[in-house]
């Protein structure tokens, strides 16, 4: 299911601020306790602005959103991959899948998108900024092209330390072992002009071995939440004080 069209963007210009501040200037020297306090105040504010509530959604409930990209370090067969995903969401009950484009969709559109997730499966880059506006210990499944490892330098792992930042799980990352050729040696800084561009294959029997782990952790995890009744109704999970 592709998820909306629009294109005019609404936006909250502080929490904006207060999000690249805390990515780029290591939050501050803020504890962890505190760090998540600002994420829960920032997620909570955002819901509250857009007028999202998620009361009706269930503990029974999965959400898997697939953030695509288009150009860079988009998947070179969409529809494959898409296709992986939809084929084990549909084996775990409760779980709907969601295919978005985070370009073409308003603030409160992405709020709300990401307030109904509890997987977000997606290639590195920008649009992974949103993960804080999910449930915490909500989960992040990242993909990248070939070469970053070597080249791409320690800001490669921003999005794995954002997700322990906010309270979320990283649940890992896949390396395209496969990519463009290249002028240079493999390990020769240039190429990261061409890595950087470069799209995704995929690998089938290990996406699906992947996907079906981390479903199944979400699945024990919510079903954990609902015995234990650790949860509120206000928000989706978020009491703005």
């Amino acid at each position: 299911m592709k998820v909306g069209l629009l294109q005019k963007e609404v936006s909250i210009p502080m929490l904006k601020s207060l999000t690249c501040s805390t990515l780029r200037h290591n939050e501050g020297g803020m504890s962890r306790e505190r760090r998540l306090e600002v994420y829960d105040m920032m997620r909570c504010k955002a819901r509250e602005y857009c007028n999202v509530r998620n009361e009706g959604r269930g503990l029974a409930m999965i959400g898997l959103t697939m953030l695509m990209r288009t150009g860079a370090r988009s998947f070179r067969n969409e529809s494959a991959v898409v296709g992986i995903f939809q084929r084990e969401c549909g084996k775990v009950e409760g779980c709907n899948l969601t295919v978005a484009y985070a370009h073409n969709l308003t603030f409160c559109q992405q709020v709300k998108l990401m307030s109904l997730t509890d997987i977000v499966v997606s290639a590195h880059g920008a649009q992974l900024t949103n993960l804080f506006l999910m449930d915490k210990n909500s989960s992040v499944m990242e993909f990248f092209p070939k070469g970053w490892l070597k080249l791409a330098g320690v800001g490669q792992y921003v999005f794995h330390w954002f997700a322990s930042w906010s309270g979320m799980k990283h649940e890992g990352a896949w390396r395209d072992p496969n990519g463009d050729d290249r002028p240079y040696p493999e390990d020769d800084r240039r190429c990261m002009s061409i890595y950087k561009n470069g799209r995704i294959g995929y690998n089938d029997t290990f996406f699906e071995e992947w996907a079906r782990n981390v479903l199944m952790k979400v699945k024990t995890r919510k079903m954990e939440e609902a015995l234990n009744k650790n949860t509120t109704s206000v928000l989706g999970g978020c009491a703005c004080s």
